[in-house]
């Protein structure tokens, strides 16, 4: 595997195992993560599977999930079910 950078496009970044929240739902627009060979994590649009990766370290990740479980984000879900 070559060089891995943020925004390249998933599909280079070769046979990951990707995943998303058995809460998604069927439409294809769901967030989807994969772990990388390096450590690192990456996400992307399943909607756009070819389309751009973000490319965040492990701890960043642990951290924002963290973050999420405590409740930090979840002002931002407005009128959404929590």
């Amino acid at each position: 595997m070559s060089v891995i950078y943020n925004g390249m496009p998933s599909s280079h970044l070769g046979q990951q195992a990707w995943r998303k929240s058995r809460h998604s739902n069927p439409s294809g627009n769901c967030v989807e993560i994969a772990a990388l060979p390096d450590g690192r994590v990456a996400l992307r649009n399943s909607r756009h599977p070819t389309g751009p990766a973000l490319i965040v370290p492990l701890q960043d990740m642990a951290a924002f999930l963290r973050s999420a479980k405590e409740g930090e984000f979840d002002d931002l879900l407005g009128e959404v079910e929590k």
